[in-house]
């Protein structure tokens, strides 16, 4: 049997030597590398350690040797999330996110037949962001990373609105992934922030999109949520009988059920369990469900596609499910990848 041809849409990059921001803006708050041995990094927030990095995390070289051994052909960069810097000034997001997109622009100017880009941007000041946005397009980027809310402000707000009109004006895919977990002070044991609270953010960005009619509003969205669409999937029949029963809380909004928006954005297959990837491929439909790993950290999966490729699929949904949704949300088209 052929290869299949597939797609990590959700793999994260630094550049391998990051700036002192906090030097070069007077304050604190930002991440820079500690290059403590070759090879190996040490993420530090001012003098705090946030996570140990290797060289896969910013070296193209390296990355395309690990895929090869995967059996991923192609990988769509995306910042660590905490790199966004929302919190920031917005001028200096604006820098900082420049800075982070012109190196993702150049990886892919670089291999555009491996790597695809997302950028970044400083999403708490939207007339920034929009310009930022214009930005990206112009320099190769096919698509922004986005976190699932912006400073306690959630997605479906009205104050966000233009930046996802901007998108969809602009044809350019946007990528939703948890950041600034909420209630992280009750979390702080047992990894709970990476294994309750990003879930939990993930299903309230998408009900507030749906809740708020962004998705309504912009029906041609390319909108993909990390993490297979967080706890989302398993709780649509509560969030949609709350929809039901409480429509004075619920659909004031927007009057749409919110189960009509299954299949009309992506999620990716990040779900670590067969009998969860059936559900989202029933509910949403391959074309709607990507590949997606969380490369290179330990929480993703490992083994890119084994998942997928374990399930009693023929190869006309693998093949949906490993690339044909992610070109879709991408907008591009096989081709292009020289396959």
């Amino acid at each position: 049997m052929a290869e299949l041809f597939s797609i990590d849409i959700h793999t994260h990059i630094l550049p391998e030597n990051i700036p002192d921001f906090g030097r070069k803006y007077g304050y604190r708050g930002f991440i820079h590398l500690d290059h403590h041995r070759p090879g190996c990094a040490r993420m530090m927030m001012d003098d705090k350690f946030f996570r140990e990095v290797q060289a896969n995390c910013w070296d193209p070289l390296v990355r395309m040797g690990e895929s090869d051994l995967q059996k991923v052909h192609v990988q769509v960069l995306s910042t660590v999330p905490v790199m966004f810097s929302y919190w920031a000034k917005a001028l200096d997001t604006l820098d900082l996110s420049k800075f982070l997109n012109d190196h993702i622009a150049g990886i892919v100017h670089q291999y555009p037949m491996r790597y695809v880009g997302l950028g970044t941007l400083p999403m708490q000041e939207p007339e920034l962001a929009i310009k930022e946005l214009q930005r990206c397009k112009e320099i190769g980027l096919v698509g922004v990373q986005i976190g699932t809310h912006i400073n306690g402000i959630n997605l479906g707000e009205p104050q966000l609105f233009q930046v996802f009109q901007a998108c969809e004006d602009l044809g350019m895919a946007v990528f939703v992934h948890p950041w600034d977990m909420m209630a992280a002070e009750r979390m702080d044991k047992y990894w709970m922030r990476w294994l309750v609270g990003m879930p939990a953010e993930t299903t309230t960005a998408i009900t507030s999109m749906i809740f708020g009619g962004v998705l309504e509003r912009l029906p041609k969205l390319r909108i993909a949520f990390a993490h297979g669409g967080g706890a989302f999937p398993a709780t649509i029949g509560r969030i949609e009988h709350g929809f039901q029963v409480r429509p004075d809380l619920c659909a004031v909004d927007n009057p749409v059920n919110p189960r009509e928006y299954l299949g009309k954005f992506w999620i990716d297959a990040l779900v670590h369990d067969p009998a969860m990837l059936q559900l989202v491929v029933d509910q949403m439909g391959p074309s709607r469900v990507a590949m997606g790993t969380d490369y290179p950290f330990p929480l993703g999966e490992l083994q890119p596609g084994q998942l997928i490729n374990s399930m009693p699929y023929d190869d006309t949904v693998k093949e949906q499910l490993l690339s044909g949704a992610a070109l879709e949300w991408l907008g591009m088209q096989r081709s292009q990848f020289g396959k």
